[in-house]
């Protein structure tokens, strides 16, 4: 315990400094500097003084134990996320979301960090409906710049954002056109954005090409979510000056396992080999399983101008037609890449696991690989089914453990998320082709399980050492989530058993087990997912939910992941095989942030690409009938995704025949005058009316109803009841007179 009188002293400039710094929230250590403490008799009183604050509640604790200036209940600070209809969510540091209309944006834009006002708390508030909130000052722009298409009136240009969510046309002087032609993709700065009533001020960076010219609609995309296809020249200058060869002293040093019967198991247009395995029968029910990660980390330094751009971009972005590499290629493709039948470098953890699926030891080490194949999925799969290769019984004692690992996954209560994804086909000028869904084979669940055990085998390493690590983390679901899923699935007659919103991770695999193969199957996975919370990195490690483990990391991945490279860095240095410094937690913390951010925007563009190029594939086929199945119901209308196409469009209510009434409860549209419902999981025939790729919008129209009632019926069978209401009513009203008589 600390001399009270500096505890007493310290209060005060720690309360200053957070009201002079309210925007974000600090962990003591940053204050401590900030406030030049240097001597730990100090830096203790500092803590005391944190623990008085916290528990006087004159600061707010935010995650991993920060704290932030307390504010008034009637203002707050946060980031504002707007939706492509206008209006817009504030959220602040600890989760907490504020709702604001676009009248009450001022000149805030989507993703900017903003102050707001808050509304008075309204009596009776419903527990879903958030608190109001108008902003009252920008603090910091979310990006400088935007994509959309160029075009003029007069002498002044305009920028139309693509981004939806940005709701300003951008406004920009000819002096600032750099050339652009109207109907031009074009980057735009967004300089000035004084006055709500007037548009933002800008100018054009770069023309990407004309809005409709092949290729450059992805491209536009990828840089609007900041994922730059080029890179700078000085970076592809010093990647491509890094030599390939590896001294007889750097193979002397490491581990070297060429005569090991090492194989990569990739994706048939893969080139970057960031991968392999090997699985050795040691005898009496045990295995050296090892697994080779490419040393990136060897190549590329802390702090050089290659490593300065990979955490720029900080991930790799797989688009539906091309891949944005974190490293340039020389490196990505080349140099680091573990290509079959020549001598790499590697990093790998080499594990002791005996046929139950249990890890006994492991060990990380530099190693040199020699991979002896590059298999493709499909490749690896005709083996494991039977298929002669020379490595034919490492690739099935690889299969069959892997299998033990999934099982033993799930009897621990790993959540069995299976929901199919989508591939489009492209022809050579970037035109969909065909839309299929990705076959998810043994052989892609072999190569996911061993590097499973690789990323929670190092987490555990790093977290027995006590350094700073980043760990990937998931949160348990919010409650509310939960306690809304539960609400939903009660619908289809299934139910989630739940303690006020908490749920266990086996609750939840028995609801996906029993609904699985059932019509209402897909919209209740993708339902389960959204109630999740999202993965992230952080050094605060709280384990990962989903997968059911207490220590997890991401190691596996360094050429197309930063934080893999992080990891790879801080084992090295905690097994004194690298020079430098561990980080810091804070430097970790900040660091997580933006990797976590990125891979948010590289997750969105990849998503935007595939629905792009989906809704593209629906032009297509205008006006032309398809099987659907119902995936969601609002009170405007159905959404039904095609069987064949697996492309998702609204049947809007306001095209339907008759009278539709919206059953909030029942998540149904129910029909007074056929008595025709609608709901999730029902087979349905549709016509493709109109697909603008644009707004990523396909509007479809029932040809024949969910339930099998073609549409038009509705409307008679409204005509013909009424009808026959009017009937009765004349017989009963016959049959009164005749009695009066």
């Amino acid at each position: 315990m600390a001399d009270r009188r500096d505890v007493d002293a310290l209060t005060p400039k720690i309360l200053s400094f957070l009201e002079s710094h309210a925007d974000r929230a600090y962990r003591a250590k940053e204050i401590s500097r900030a406030i030049g403490i240097k001597n730990q008799g100090r830096y203790q009183a500092l803590l005391d003084a944190f623990d008085h604050l916290r528990d006087t509640n004159q600061v707010t604790v935010q995650k991993g134990g920060r704290v932030q200036h307390r504010s008034n209940d009637h203002e707050a600070v946060g980031r504002l996320s707007v939706t492509s209809q206008g209006f817009g969510f504030v959220a602040q540091d600890d989760g907490t979301e504020f709702f604001v209309r676009q009248a009450r944006m001022g000149t805030a834009l989507h993703g900017d960090r903003v102050r707001v006002a808050l509304a008075a708390q309204k009596k009776n508030r419903p527990a879903d409906q958030k608190r109001e909130a108008e902003v009252l000052e920008v603090l910091e722009r979310g990006s400088p710049k935007t994509v959309g298409t160029f075009s003029t009136t007069g002498k002044s240009g305009w920028v139309v954002p693509d981004d939806q969510r940005i709701t300003h046309d951008v406004f920009v002087l000819k002096e600032n056109w750099n050339g652009a032609e109207p109907g031009d993709k074009v980057v735009v700065s967004i300089d000035a954005f004084q006055d709500p009533k007037a548009a933002p001020e800008g100018r054009v960076l770069q023309v990407l090409g004309r809005a409709d010219a092949p290729g450059v609609d992805v491209l536009a995309l990828a840089l609007a979510h900041g994922a730059p296809s080029d890179f700078p020249k000085k970076v592809e200058a010093e990647a491509e000056g890094i030599q390939p060869g590896i001294t007889k002293q750097e193979v002397a040093r490491r581990l070297d396992l060429r005569d090991a019967n090492v194989f990569t198991i990739d994706p048939d247009d893969a080139k970057d080999f960031d991968d392999a395995i090997h699985v050795t029968d040691l005898g009496s029910g045990m295995y050296e399983v090892g697994v080779h990660i490419a040393d990136v980390s060897h190549y590329v330094p802390q702090g050089g101008i290659i490593d300065r751009e990979a955490y720029d971009r900080a991930t790799s972005t797989y688009l539906v037609d091309r891949v944005i590499p974190m490293l340039p290629e020389a490196l990505s493709n080349g140099v680091c890449s573990l290509r079959p039948r020549e001598d790499k470098l590697a990093y790998s953890c080499i594990m002791t696991v005996d046929g139950g699926g249990n890890v006994h030891s492991w060990e990380i080490r530099e190693t040199v690989i020699h991979s002896k194949q590059r298999f493709t999925y499909d490749q690896a799969q005709a083996v494991l089914d039977g298929e002669d290769h020379p490595l034919a019984e490492d690739v099935r004692r690889a299969g069959e453990l892997a299998e033990t690992l999934t099982k033993k996954r799930m009897a621990e209560g790993a959540i069995d998320f299976d929901v199919p994804e989508v591939k489009v086909l492209l022809d050579a000028e970037g035109k969909p082709a065909d839309v299929v869904e990705k076959e998810r084979q043994a052989a892609n669940r072999l190569i996911e399980e061993f590097m499973l055990l690789a990323n929670r085998a190092v987490a555990e390493e790093a977290s027995s050492r006590e350094v700073p690590f980043v760990y990937r983390i998931h949160d348990q679901p919010d409650r509310e989530r939960i306690k809304a899923l539960a609400d939903y699935v009660k619908t289809f007659g299934h139910t989630l058993p739940h303690k006020d919103g908490l749920v266990q991770r086996s609750t939840l695999n028995d609801l996906l087990h029993e609904v699985k193969g059932t019509p209402e199957a897909p919209v209740i996975e993708q339902a389960a997912i959204r109630s999740m919370s999202k993965a992230i990195y952080s050094p605060d490690n709280i384990g990962h939910y989903g997968l059911g483990f207490d220590h997890y990391g991401h190691f596996t991945s360094p050429i197309r992941r930063y934080p893999d490279l992080i990891a790879h860095r801080i084992l090295k240095r905690m097994q004194d095989q690298q020079p430098g410094a561990i980080p810091t937690e804070e430097a970790l913390a900040e660091m997580s942030e933006h990797c976590s951010e990125r891979e948010r925007e590289a997750t969105e563009a990849e998503r935007e690409s595939i629905k792009l190029k989906q809704v593209e594939y629906a032009a297509l086929h205008l006006g032309e009938e398809f099987e659907g199945v119902v995936v969601g119901v609002t009170k405007f209308g159905v959404f039904v995704q095609m069987t064949k196409l697996l492309v998702e469009g609204l049947c809007h209510v306001r095209e339907m025949d008759g009278y539709w009434e919206y059953d909030e409860r029942r998540y149904t549209l129910f029909s007074k005058g056929s008595g025709h419902r609608i709901r999730v999981g029902q087979a349905c025939r549709v016509k493709i009316e109109a697909a603008d790729p644009e707004t990523r919008r396909v509007d479809l129209a029932f040809v024949e109803l969910p339930g099998g009632k073609p549409d038009g019926e509705a409307k008679d069978d409204k005509r013909s009841k009424a009808k026959e209401r009017r009937s009765k009513r004349k017989t009963r009203g016959a049959r009164r007179k005749g009695t009066s008589r």
